[in-house]
């Protein structure tokens, strides 16, 4: 027997444009129902993305320390070598996600949401059937949120099974692999295969564009490209992917030559698209923007009361962007003036070193000549240099306008500086100045210091260099 259900708000996704939505549109007192039927409760990002993969990195991090230091000492410590039980590693990772799981299972209880674990099929653009465990429930909304997110791409001669993995899969391997290839050199396969690489592994890299990263600037990208050749990281570069058989991965060199590279796993980032299919969005009548959904300024797809965030909309496909479209479409519902218009949204990889970026960067500028840009090195920053953060090549890059001084775009790439985004995207969105970032006192001893000192040095008088 299928239960019937009314609704004010329905939202089809528990991700972090989903589950942000439901707490604000409980907040704001609307009668809101949350589908879960994908990862969990934090979709992607908190079950097998960006959450669980900082966890990973992090422990790799420790343990390369500890391999530094039980290989002829590091900073006066010495230490034994270090071994690793990944299968632990991993349940203390899945310990993490277990929490923050129940962390918002309580911030939608609070918040009157309703949750129900199910996949839904939609028959029209407001009625959809949820299949539980329990059995089926047919729910009707006046208002109808879509964010299902996205998953990764498969190559069709690399289907995902056994030794051919996704990002979900390199996170919860109960051993280190001996050798792991990675097909696709974005910030993806990076973060994982670093990652991989200090807990041990022999990694290799294959990658279609000319360099790592292709869409960043190459003096963003350098120094992680110096990281990986100082790592014995094998890097292909302009080359393509084959068939996987017998432990063996076949790719095409840049020259056209045909080589087999040994893998007992075979890690597969080639990309994320979004999810489209399953859940019957055809019969929504919602118009497409290429593979995703087209929407307005205030999250509004072309069928009224339907609305979508978060990696179904498109570029950048990044939490934080599906977390804000969240917010702004619940206090729409409640009939708040807003609309989804960032000044930037803010990009991190969390390569070795870190990569962050902000706004305009130089390939947007080339050829401008109305334009500053200015560099400072962390080599020069005391801190940096007391955490050993200073001489790997990285930098903090300011590109602001000629004539009023208008900061544009802000880049850095060095250990740590993750944590200087949100500084970064604040100035832009503030429409901060050269002289703003100049006059606030920037706490000594700190990484921040070199932000301030590339400002100074844009308006000609830095400091420390």
């Amino acid at each position: 027997m299928t239960q019937t259900l009314k609704t004010k708000v329905l939202i089809i996704g528990a991700g972090t444009g989903g589950y942000v939505a439901g707490i604000r549109c409980g907040q704001l007192g609307l009668d809101t129902v949350l589908v879960d039927g994908g990862d969990g409760l934090g979709g992607t990002c908190l079950n097998v993305g960006c959450i669980p993969s900082k966890a990973i990195i992090h422990a790799a991090g420790k343990f390369e320390t500890v391999a530094k230091a039980a290989g002829g000492g590091t900073l006066g410590i010495t230490a034994a070598a270090p071994a690793i039980d990944l299968s632990q590693t991993v349940e203390w990772k899945d310990g993490i996600v277990r929490k923050l799981n129940a962390g918002v299972a309580a911030l939608l209880k609070k918040a009157k949401v309703k949750v129900i674990k199910g996949w839904a099929e939609f028959a029209d653009a407001k009625t959809c059937v949820v299949k539980t465990d329990e059995g089926d429930i047919r729910i009707t909304a006046e208002h109808v949120i879509l964010a299902t997110g996205s998953e990764p791409v498969e190559l069709p001669f690399l289907p995902f099974g056994g030794d051919v993995i996704s990002s979900t899969e390199a996170l919860s391997l109960s051993e280190v692999p001996k050798k792991l290839v990675v097909v696709g050199g974005g910030y993806i396969g990076l973060e994982l295969g670093i990652a991989y690489r200090k807990l041990g592994a022999e990694v290799a890299i294959v990658e279609m564009a000319d360099r790592i990263l292709p869409l960043y600037d190459k003096a963003l990208t350098d120094p992680v490209a110096k990281w990986l050749e100082k790592h014995g990281v094998e890097l292909h570069l302009g080359a393509r992917a084959g068939g996987f058989g017998d432990g063996k991965l076949s790719i095409t060199t840049k020259d056209g030559e045909p080589l087999q590279l040994d893998a007992d796993k075979v890690l597969v980032t080639v990309g994320r698209r979004p999810r489209t299919q399953g859940w019957g969005l055809e019969n929504m009548g919602v118009a497409m923007a290429g593979p995703f959904v087209k929407i307005d300024q205030r999250c509004a797809t072309s069928m009224k009361n339907v609305w979508a965030v978060g990696d179904l909309t498109g570029e950048p496909m990044l939490a934080h962007k599906g977390s804000a479209q969240g917010e702004v479409v619940a206090e729409i519902l409640a009939g708040h003036d807003r609309i989804f218009d960032p000044v930037t949204i803010a990009a991190v990889c969390f390569t070795e070193p870190e990569i962050v970026s902000a706004g305009l960067g130089p390939n947007e500028v080339a050829g401008r000549d109305d334009v500053i840009q200015s560099v400072f090195p962390f080599a020069a920053i005391g801190r940096a240099l007391a955490i050993e953060a200073g001489e790997d090549g990285g930098f903090v890059r300011v590109i602001a306008s000629k004539s009023d001084h208008r900061i544009l775009g802000i880049q850095a790439v060095g250990q740590h500086v993750s944590e200087l985004s949100n500084s970064f995207a604040q100035m832009l969105e503030m429409g901060a100045v050269l002289e703003d970032v100049a006059g606030t006192i920037h706490v000594h001893p700190t990484l921040g210091e070199a932000f301030h000192e590339t400002s100074l040095r844009a308006l000609g008088h830095a400091i420390h260099i």
